[in-house]
């Protein structure tokens, strides 16, 4: 079974962190994973692996699946932002020296996004911006830029001026902040969405019950080991809880809200 933080591994020092953390979970719940590491790798090709020992998977494509792998735990962020809860936001970024100080100013504007089934990069924006739609205004921006795939290419797509905006993982950009700032600087927050549930830790159903037990145990008490202490920090985190399914549920009712609303496209 292989483990995985492909999700968040947006830096060097981020892959070596992960790394540390997921061998010592690995350890811990006595479950051989093997640390899958791969750049040539898609997300959704990893997703769609059937040996998912423990693998970060963005809540909103688990919850369009209708195999939805076994969920693990979900990450706490350690920044005061996230209040002590397994949540991140989405947050809308423009170039830093842009002449645009509101989201409303980038409406007409070219968007610039990850994927479809992406929560952050598609489906919470497009949640967060029907409240400036009206019937005059159904569509809110003249073109996309995209589907580029990874967040960070989203990035610098506005970075080298490619697009007016783009919206991103919170909790990504302050490890993006933390570990390899040098993009960082060159963009600026407009705006942020609404919470929604961390991207769970998921296992597949081929994973023995027992054995997924046991790696959720190890989660949860990563946090409570001293020579995890400096990891945990590098990595923003506070600690692991459990996740209850039903609550991931919300990524699809902020995409029907979306579709019921006329706004299946953000352009």
């Amino acid at each position: 079974m292989i483990a995985s933080a492909r999700l968040y591994e947006w830096a060097p020092s981020l892959i070596v962190a992960w790394r540390r953390l997921l061998e010592w979970v690995s350890e811990a719940a006595r479950v051989p994973l093997e640390i899958v590491e791969s750049r040539s790798l898609s997300l959704d090709e990893l997703w769609a692996r059937d040996d998912l020992g423990c693998v970060f998977m963005c809540g909103y494509p688990w919850a369009l699946r209708d195999d939805r792998p076994p969920v693990l735990a979900a990450p706490v962020p350690s920044p005061p932002r996230y209040g002590g809860r397994p949540v991140y936001f989405t947050d809308f970024v423009v170039r830093a020296d842009s002449r645009f100080q509101s989201l409303e100013d980038t409406f007409g504007g070219a968007f610039a996004f990850s994927t479809e089934h992406s929560h952050s990069g598609y489906n919470a924006a497009r949640f967060h911006l029907l409240q400036y739609r009206t019937p005059a205004r159904p569509t809110l921006y003249a073109r996309l830029v995209g589907p580029l795939g990874r967040q960070i290419r989203v990035l610098d797509a506005v970075i080298a001026g490619d697009a007016d905006v783009t919206a991103v993982d919170s909790y990504a950009l302050d490890l993006l902040r933390r570990h390899a700032n040098e993009r960082v600087p060159k963009v600026r927050v407009i705006a942020t969405t609404v919470a929604a549930p961390s991207a769970p830790l998921v296992a597949s159903p081929t994973l023995d019950v027992a054995s997924r037990d046991r790696l959720t145990e190890a989660l949860m008490t990563v946090h409570t080991a001293p020579d995890m202490a400096g990891t945990l920090d590098e990595l923003l985190l506070t600690r692991f809880v459990r996740v209850r399914p039903p609550d991931l549920e919300v990524f699809l009712d902020r995409q029907h809200a979306a579709e019921a609303a006329g706004y299946p496209k953000l352009a």
